[in-house]
């Protein structure tokens, strides 16, 4: 039987930036950005919708939006994160391009196609995220960088009301970066954004702060999620919660292919505690659940990585992308795999010397495995202690090799 896994879409399809909305019909729907993969640059020059009744099998209902479908900014390269609002019985996309000009389109559904209508006057700066209030009222929230404004949108969903713009985020107070989305939930507004916290500077973490008012002041909470270790020169975040089948979601991205480009989708379950806090969690394999280790793993659905090792395609592959590029002391992490006794690990992989794999069961040793070299994929197979319960995997690669590859793994038992 299929489970939730991470990539959340098919491992070819390169979605960033996803906004997550349950419509009256119960899918969940997400609008993002859409990655080329190899391409060295965010984003494409259109947009497809995806949309699920279980989080596992999802439907791409094909290009919702394009350049091409407008009328004045068909020449501006790209098309930046989306976001989508119901009201009058519309569906309102409203969209970006690298210069800051924010449009919005209409449709009748919610997978498009959508139609122009055009700019927004008076709106400057990327990310666009909308958010319709129980009164009905609709708010658009907007920018990058320093700051990000807020506005009432009048009720043709198509204008802001100018006098009522404000700055409800900064960088000095919220280390604000970009990514806008907001959410109320039991009363009080949600501003989730890429957060600068970490790591330098780098905006990696999924933010969020909270306020009384949908306008502000919001008040800095914490971090969701860290994307950090999904891949060596992963540089943003961008994403949103939301609520589906009674389990609150956040959405993320994560880099592959060794920059911060070519994004896949992911989610992991989330909590809210009754003070209205959201505990961080962390990024796993299986949207938090534990897969049982006797599956076929694909390496790409490794969840944390550290040294030069970074997902990639390789035709070879039977599951498209890849661990590539392994050296010395890299690893991947794989959270979580449910053991029921199994004693043999299998790695396919291939390297152009030999080397070794450290098995690690939640940071315990639990075997090393000699690998030959191969210039194709070739399965290894070592015996261990069989071990029982749920753990978190981690691989080790050592030796005076030069690169390896990995497809794909499984344990099981003899």
């Amino acid at each position: 039987m299929k489970k939730t896994k991470n990539p959340l879409l098919d491992s070819k399809i390169f979605v960033p930036d996803a906004e997550a909305h349950v419509w009256e019909d119960g899918r969940i729907y997400l609008y993002g950005s859409f990655d080329i993969v190899g391409k060295k640059d965010y984003c494409s020059d259109v947009y497809h919708v995806y949309s699920s009744d279980d989080m596992i099998n999802w439907v791409d209902h094909g290009v919702a939006f394009s350049l091409a479908h407008t009328t004045w900014a068909k020449d501006c390269g790209a098309l930046y994160a989306p976001d989508c609002a119901y009201k009058n019985g519309k569906y309102y996309l409203y969209y970006c391009v690298p210069d800051g000009r924010c449009g919005v389109a209409v449709s009748s559904s919610p997978a498009g196609p959508f139609s122009d209508i055009g700019p927004i006057e008076g709106v400057w700066g990327i990310d666009p995220a909308v958010f319709i209030d129980d009164d009905g009222q609709a708010y658009l929230y907007w920018g990058q960088l320093t700051w990000c404004h807020a506005a009432k949108l009048k009720d043709n969903m198509t204008e802001i009301i100018k006098d009522t713009v404000t700055t409800p985020l900064t960088i000095e107070k919220h280390e604000f970066h970009e990514g806008s989305s907001v959410k109320k939930i039991n009363g009080k507004y949600y501003y989730l954004f890429a957060d600068t916290h970490r790591h330098g500077g780098r905006p990696t973490c999924l933010g969020y702060a909270v306020s009384d008012e949908p306008l502000g002041e919001f008040e800095y909470k914490g971090v969701i999620i860290d994307n950090f270790g999904c891949d060596p020169f992963v540089w943003n975040n961008h994403g949103s919660i939301e609520l589906f089948q009674g389990q609150w979601y956040v959405f993320y991205h994560r880099s592959t292919h060794g920059f911060e480009f070519s994004r896949h989708v992911c989610a992991e379950p989330i909590f809210i505690n009754e003070d209205g806090s959201i505990p961080e969690v962390k990024q796993t394999s299986f949207l938090g659940h534990a897969l049982s280790a006797s599956n076929h793993i694909p390496a790409n659905t490794a969840c944390f990585l550290s040294g030069n090792v970074r997902i990639a395609v390789d035709e070879e592959s039977e599951n498209h992308l890849c661990l590539r590029e392994i050296k010395d002391s890299d690893s991947m992490v794989f959270r979580s795999l449910d053991f029921k006794g199994e004693n043999i690990f299998a790695i396919r992989m291939k390297n152009d010397l030999p080397c070794k794999v450290s098995i690690y069961a939640d940071e315990v040793l639990v075997n090393e495995l000699a690998v030959l070299p191969s210039e194709s994929f070739v399965e290894t197979k070592t015996e261990f202690r069989s071990i029982n319960g749920i753990y978190e995997l981690k691989l080790v690669f050592s030796g005076d090799f030069n690169s390896a590859d990995v497809d794909e793994f499984y344990f099981f038992k003899q």
